[in-house]
């Protein structure tokens, strides 16, 4: 019992500090400690959702948030969403997930590498609206083929190839996966895959957690920041190919 509110203390530390880490931390953990896989994806919703409503909560008193962004993002993700849901439909997702999942991991892991070695990687890229739109579409369309999340590609984008300051990064990221968060669970919870009792042990050691991230990420400098982010970003991309290797 005590087990799961430290696990939901470490994971909303990470969420509230970096935006990222729920879904490639949480349900993993859950499995390995013995929950079947499709609740346990469909409670670390729960918990993601809860938790990124008070990340953003947090993050939106100090001024993180940049809604505009995340409009743009998800008025991409919807038309990739319905698209990949279709596609997923008439290919099999096994198939996409033995080979976009690695790829998608391997490339996390090289360009956060180059990230911390090089400080940010430069991508020879004018800021457009534009492509926070294709971002959106992109993310959207590689939720439905892979395990991949939204937040660690969400982030590595904006903060390494349109440079927004990576304290705006985790509010952003916050609120995009809190969006796409809903949705998903609400699939979950209509096939009565959730365990509810499980999910509030997780949020009543999130809350403090996320606070404390939040904290703690609002008084580290753009400069240290970045690398923690980005040092996330491969430990993330790791675990992915670790998983897809196994």
């Amino acid at each position: 019992m005590i087990l799961f509110v430290v696990l939901g203390f470490i994971v909303g530390f990470l969420i509230g500090l970096t935006g990222m880490g729920g879904g490639s931390l949480m349900t993993p953990s859950l499995i390995f400690l013995g929950v079947d896989p499709l609740t346990a994806v469909g409670t670390d919703l729960l918990y993601a959702t809860v938790t990124r409503v008070f990340g953003v909560f947090f993050h939106g008193k100090k001024g993180h948030v940049r809604r505009g962004i995340v409009l743009r993002l998800l008025a991409g993700s919807v038309p990739a969403v319905l698209m990949g849901g279709y596609a997923v439909r008439q290919i099999p997702k096994e198939a996409l997930n033995s080979y976009l999942t690695p790829l998608l991991g391997a490339i996390l892991v090289v360009t956060a590498t180059l990230g911390i070695l090089k400080g940010e990687v430069g991508i020879p890229l004018r800021p457009r609206w534009a492509y926070v739109y294709l971002l959106g579409f992109i993310v959207g369309l590689t939720v439905q083929f892979t395990s991949v999340g939204a937040g660690v590609i969400v982030s590595f984008a904006l903060m390494n190839v349109a440079r927004v300051n990576p304290r705006e990064v985790v509010g952003i990221t916050i609120l995009y996966g809190l969006a796409l968060s809903i949705m998903s669970f609400l699939s979950y919870a209509s096939m009565r895959s959730v365990d509810y009792n499980l999910a509030g042990l997780l949020i009543a050691g999130t809350i403090p957690g996320v606070y404390l991230g939040t904290h703690v990420g609002s008084g580290m400098e753009k400069k240290m920041l970045k690398p923690v982010i980005n040092l996330v970003i491969l430990l993330i991309g790791i675990l992915i190919l670790i998983k897809t290797a196994l």
